[in-house]
């Protein structure tokens, strides 16, 4: 199995909370057989992902926490999910 890259961003620890106003949700992005997931900013500036598929679950976070684990998924640290 690869290495795993532990990624840790200067953020204080996530705690969870609404939305700072609505989420700006940008275009899905879809593989074959429609699993889409797509990326999002509220008005405070907090990154979301979520899926088409359950419109009010996601994942929520700062965004060079977002920047750093979409590098970390770029650079292979996932693909022995694959």
């Amino acid at each position: 199995m690869p290495d795993i890259m532990n990624v840790t961003t200067s953020a204080p620890a996530a705690t969870p909370s609404a939305p700072a106003g609505a989420i700006a949700w940008g275009d899905a992005f879809c593989s074959e057989g429609a699993n889409c997931f797509r990326f999002g900013l509220d008005d405070a500036g907090r990154a979301y992902i979520g899926s088409t598929l359950t419109p009010g679950e996601y994942v929520s976070d700062s965004v060079e926490a977002l920047r750093a684990l979409i590098s970390a998924v770029k650079s292979g640290a996932a693909d022995h999910l694959l």
